[in-house]
């Protein structure tokens, strides 16, 4: 069987709708539901919720916190799943702070909160897991059914995706 390690740091992928104040925001972790809807049974799917904020809220700490994270769990892929604002950002702190990976690391996240009509979460979840099995070792952000090396994507603001650079 398969291990592969989840770090949940939050984002629009665990975002909530509060209807009492007409916004979504990162309350409640909503990330085990969905990995229990996946069919993956010959993966051992073990979840970390570090954190559940917005990328643009994340400081220099959080950003360590991942990082050491990512060190205790060298042995078996990693996915992050994260706020699309800054998850490059997190990713090349991940690369400088992780030299000599065995595996891969991949983060991903979502434009849209898991649940939400038209989400993207579950499909970059699902990607994310599939390329954590068969990528080889270094830093990745997967979304929308591509895959970009973490020195070598941005986020395109305009379009809400991902894109090469």
């Amino acid at each position: 069987m398969q291990r592969i390690y989840v770090l949940a740091a939050g984002g629009t992928i665990e975002k909530i709708y509060s209807e009492q104040q007409g916004a979504v925001y990162n309350r409640d972790q909503k990330l085990d539901a969905y990995l229990k809807r996946l069919r993956m049974h010959d993966t051992d799917i073990l979840v970390t919720h570090l954190m559940n904020k917005d990328s643009l809220d994340m400081t220099e700490e959080d950003r360590q916190k991942v990082v050491a994270a990512v060190l205790e769990r060298l042995d078996a892929p990693i996915v992050i799943t994260h706020g699309t604002d800054t998850m490059v950002e997190t990713g090349l702190r991940v690369k400088a702070g992780v030299p000599g990976l065995l595996h891969p690391v991949v983060l991903t996240g979502a434009m849209s909160p898991l649940g939400f009509e038209g989400s993207d979460g579950l499909q970059n979840l699902t990607e994310s897991f599939l390329a954590a099995r068969i990528l080889p070792p270094d830093v990745y952000v997967v979304m929308h059914n591509e895959v970009f090396p973490v020195d070598h994507v941005r986020k395109d603001r305009e379009h809400a995706r991902f894109v090469r650079t």
